[in-house]
Parts: C-alpha cells; structure tokens; sequence
C-alpha cells in the first residue's frame, strides 16, 4: 500500500484514503482511489483529522475522489482479520444511513443491500481468501456502505467511534466492530423500521445481536478491552461522546452512553 502524488493528481491506495483526503482538502488535488479493503471512504465528501487527541469530522466536495477503481484481485492478500473489520466497519456506515436524520428511501435500499453483501461475502472470503467472486461481491457492499454514509449523516455510533479512536488511539475498524452491536442496541426502539431492515439482511432475528453473533462468526474481536482499551478510560469516553453529539433517533445521555460502552468493553451480547 502507498500513497503518493502523480503530477497533479492524489492517488491513494490501500488504506490511505483518509491521508489523500486531508492531502485533498489543504492542496484541492484531485483524487483517484485504488481501495485495497473495505470501509467505503472512497465513496465519501468526509474527512477527518485529529488534533490534541479529539477527532474532528467534515465534508468537502474536494475530499470525494474524482475516480474510483475497485479490482478484487488486489484484496486477495488482505488478511482474514482486517477483511473481517474492515467489512463491519462497512456495515456500519450502512447500518447508520438506515436511521439518520436524512435517510431516505433511496439510500435505505441501498445500505440494507449493502450490509446483504458485505455479510455473505465476508463469510466466504473467511473459508477461501482468495474467492474472487466472493471479494468482488465485498467490494460492492464497500461501495454501497460508502455511497450510503456519504449521502446521509451520521449518528451515535459513529461519535463513539471517533471518540474512542481519536483520543484513545484505538485502531478504526476494529473499534467499528466492537461498538456497533452496542450502538444498534441503543437505538433499537427508537429506530424499529431501521432493526427490521439490519436484521433481514443478516438473517437473523434481532439487529443488535445480529451483529454481534457476525462479529463471533468471523473472528473478529468483540470487546473493547481485547483492541487496546483501559477500564479507566470509560468514564472519559462517555464524558466526551454526549460533548456536542451528533444526530441520533434516541437521545444521547451520558449514562445510556456509559452503560454502553462498559457492554462494549466487556464484550457482553446485546440484549434489547
């Protein structure tokens, strides 16, 4: 994986969206990606960069890249673990369109079919790597998930997310994995139209758990505690997530917030 500039052109692979972004948004270079896993930033007008440990977010036209080539060949020797987090984090962009301030019928067709795809392809490409098929079928999940975040805003989870990340240095996708499940379980009953539409493209029965029991399904962590996370930092986590939250269909309360991430820390199986 690289990054470098061409000319008068960012081109960006890999993982390396997020630094041909920030490169994108100071310079106004235009970009073409090359994604090599599976988030969607590729798809998406949102930046983000960290200053003094707290992550800011915002959307520019400039950071959207002008060309995207997806080739599946170049995902083959991603390695089973980042293609598992890497495709949750997917679903979780998916998963917040379903119920974002803006989400429309539209964009909501397309993060349910989005979280379809990533969820069966991933559970081939766990047993055979180097399925084509099956990792073309990931990236046009990615594709969908970063059309859908792009296109709508986002909520709680991902203000968790970029909570725990910016300012206790916690790796991205893995974080994704691990608060998703508890973050759906929040806003399970404020969302019910949301959960019915997660839960049928999983084939489960409930959202929340749904996630969870794919996270187990395909060796991903599934606590906070195993990626990096001190217990003592969990009261400053939730002390700086209900800071200026973003738009979530359940209000955001610092001890809902709390209760959640000590499940999430701890690795339990939501239960709504």
């Amino acid at each position: 994986m690289e990054r470098y500039l061409e000319g008068r052109i960012a081109i960006v692979t890999g993982g390396f969206a997020g630094i041909g972004k920030a490169i994108a948004l100071v310079s106004s270079l235009p970009i073409l990606a090359v994604p090599t896993t599976y988030a969607g930033s590729e798809m998406t007008p949102i930046w983000g960069l960290t200053e003094g440990g707290i992550k800011k977010t915002g959307r520019d036209r400039r950071v959207l890249p002008r060309t995207v080539i997806y080739d599946p060949e170049l995902t083959v020797t991603m390695p089973p673990a980042l293609s598992a987090t890497s495709a949750m984090n997917a679903i979780a962009h998916c998963v917040e369109a379903l119920y974002a301030e803006d989400a429309n019928p539209i964009i909501s067709l397309m993060a349910e079919d989005g979280i379809r795809a990533l969820a069966v392809a991933l559970l081939k490409v766990m047993k055979r790597p180097d399925d084509l098929e099956a990792r073309g079928e990931a990236l046009y999940g990615a594709w969908l998930a970063g059309a859908s975040l792009g296109a709508v805003g986002m909520a709680l989870h991902h203000k968790l997310c970029h909570t725990l990340g910016g300012t206790f240095n916690l790796a991205h996708a893995e974080t994704h994995t691990v608060v998703l499940p508890h973050a759906v379980a929040y806003n399970a009953k404020a969302a019910p139209e949301a959960m019915v539409r997660v839960a049928r493209a999983l084939g489960a029965s409930e959202a929340a758990a749904g996630l969870f029991d794919l996270a187990v399904s395909l060796g991903a962590p599934t606590s906070l505690r195993e990626i990096g996370m001190k217990e003592d930092g969990l009261d400053r986590a939730a002390d700086l997530a209900v800071r200026n939250p973003y738009y979530n269909p359940r209000p955001v309360t610092r001890e809902g917030v709390r209760a959640l991430l000590d499940d999430a820390f701890h690795g339990r199986r939501p239960k709504v």
